[in-house]
């Protein structure tokens, strides 16, 4: 399946730049994720896709995701001790095609601020994925740009939610697993990142449509709700949208 390459340079911006970023402990570097869709002209994804349609959207939406103060979900049985949540905005990244994934056309988030972070062996990327979306073997995914160590460009795809490594959701154990991609393993990145790069660009992508059904949408609905985009400890939680 065509995977979009001009997306890194021809997206269309939606919106204003996302404003919060949150870095982790391990993490002083501040990012920020601005949504974005991409909607080719015939034969910007190659022969045989047809031109891109309007049957995208990508938005951070209130009420959609986790609480953007980094705890529980809401206050229950599993979180007792959870503060007031009442007034969070509990913003959530939106990623839609509401069509074939033939269709010249993408959902994404433009990452800002991640220039130059250094590729060590344990980089990853990931985010936290809302139960029963599309989370396919290429979308959500991260579409790389790097430099190696000798200094050439590269390009990498990062992610397949079949191979991510997973762990329980600190903020809602049930329903919004983490996923994680390390980018020198070949079977989490292709191809893989070679450790002593340097990053260069990042883009979250979602070109997967209705016709790719998976294990917790059988019908195929062509959308996903993602969370806490994670640049290896920096985390996004919430945009401006």
């Amino acid at each position: 399946m065509k995977r979009f390459l001009a997306l890194v340079s021809t997206g269309v911006l939606l919106g204003s730049l996302v404003v919060l970023a949150v870095p982790s402990p391990a993490s002083a570097w501040v990012l920020s994720a601005s949504p974005f869709v991409f909607i080719g002209a015939r034969d910007e994804c190659g022969s045989p896709y047809p031109p891109g349609s309007l049957i995208v959207t990508s938005q951070w939406m209130w009420g959609l995701g986790l609480p953007d103060s980094g705890g529980g979900n809401t206050t229950n049985t599993i979180n007792p001790t959870n503060p007031d949540t009442q007034g969070d905005p509990h913003k959530g990244l939106l990623l839609s095609k509401n069509g074939p994934t033939s269709d010249c056309s993408a959902a994404g988030a433009e990452i800002h601020g991640e220039e130059g972070m250094p590729v060590d062996p344990g980089f990853y990327l990931g985010f936290d994925y809302r139960n029963g979306g599309h989370c396919g073997g290429g979308a959500p995914r991260f579409n790389v740009e790097f430099k190696d160590p000798l200094g050439a460009d590269g390009f990498s795809f990062v992610g397949n939610c079949a191979v991510a490594a997973t762990s329980p959701a600190v903020q809602d154990p049930l329903e919004w697993p983490p996923l994680r991609w390390r980018v020198s393993n070949p079977a989490q990145a292709f191809p893989p990142i070679p450790v002593g790069s340097t990053i260069t660009a990042i883009n979250i992508i979602f070109d997967e449509g209705t016709d790719q059904p998976g294990a917790e949408d059988p019908r195929g609905i062509g959308l996903a709700t993602i969370d806490n985009i994670n640049i290896n400890g920096a985390i996004i939680r919430a945009g401006d949208n």
